[in-house]
């Protein structure tokens, strides 16, 4: 079982270690006290061997306890505000220890401790409402900061298994905001997709629940960005990067008189759109 001292970094808290958060429970203020950490786990090897990586962090974490099982009373009797739970091996318990847990007055926080870094096992446990999911092969002072700070309703993933679903995920199709590959911002490749599908501005506030002046600072930094200075001139630098008319938002929009002109006259006008040389950028901003 790996224990060694391997470097893990998952984030500074916001603020000293321990510090209340909006996170703590029942409105309790945590001080810097220890955090009271139960054990839940069978294996006395491993159960000795997290004892001893955590004594070595006594102001950051008392061990109240380490039980075979998981049990309510024996918990609340310790008056545990974390559990530390080894599931190796035994996944199919996780949802009845987390309902357990949670059922305890006040609940205590689940954070997993497992050597099984498959990203379907993190998911299915965060389904299941625990604060933390972390390797066996962390380092004992990450070790005890990410309790602390689960106690502190921070959730606490180990560091190397969050990067690489961040990066599974970023490489997915679709994942990409609008305009991503223009430089812009996730908002602002919302508005320059409606833009596209021929929105006013009024009608992208309304479809952003954006107020008008917002809509208009949005526009400004899209113009700049783009290198532009009017409607067309984004819309046809946009359609020329690939960015496509939304065809169920148009049609919605169209079929409640939004729009003016018929679907295929706008899509057609779009279509066609090139740049304006001598366009105004204030009128283009105020449409």
């Amino acid at each position: 079982m790996a224990l060694e001292e391997e470097s893990l970094r998952l984030g500074a808290p916001g603020g000293p270690e321990g510090r209340a958060t909006a996170g703590s429970r029942a409105g309790e203020v945590w001080s810097d006290r220890p955090v009271r950490v139960v054990v839940i786990c069978d294996s006395e090897l491993l159960t000795e061997g997290l004892r001893g990586m955590l004594s070595r962090h006594r102001d950051k974490v008392d061990v109240v306890g380490a039980v075979p099982t998981t049990s309510a009373a024996e918990v609340a009797d310790l008056a545990a505000e974390v559990a530390l739970v080894d599931v190796d091996g035994r996944e199919d318990r996780l949802q009845h220890q987390v309902s357990v847990l949670s059922a305890v007055d006040p609940p205590v926080r689940v954070v997993i401790f497992t050597s099984n870094d498959d990203e379907r096992k993190l998911f299915e446990a965060l389904r299941l409402g625990v604060s933390g999911y972390l390797l066996e092969s962390t380092a004992s002072r990450s070790l005890a900061d990410s309790l602390v700070r689960a106690r502190n309703g921070e959730p606490v993933i180990d560091s190397r298994i969050g990067t690489r679903v961040a990066t599974q995920v970023a490489a997915e199709d679709g994942w990409s905001s609008p305009g991503a590959e223009l430089g812009l911002s996730r908002r602002e490749g919302e508005v320059l997709e409606l833009l596209v599908s021929g929105c006013s501005n009024r009608q992208i506030a309304d479809e952003l629940v954006l107020g008008p002046e917002t809509v208009k600072t949005h526009l400004r930094s899209i113009y700049r960005k783009l290198g532009v200075t009017s409607r067309a001139q984004a819309v046809a630098r946009a359609i020329r990067h690939g960015m496509s008319i939304n065809g169920q938002l148009t049609r919605r929009l169209t079929e409640t008189g939004a729009f003016p002109i018929s679907a295929p006259e706008r899509d057609g006008a779009m279509a066609e759109a090139g740049p304006a040389d001598n366009a105004d950028e204030v009128t283009a901003i105020e449409s």
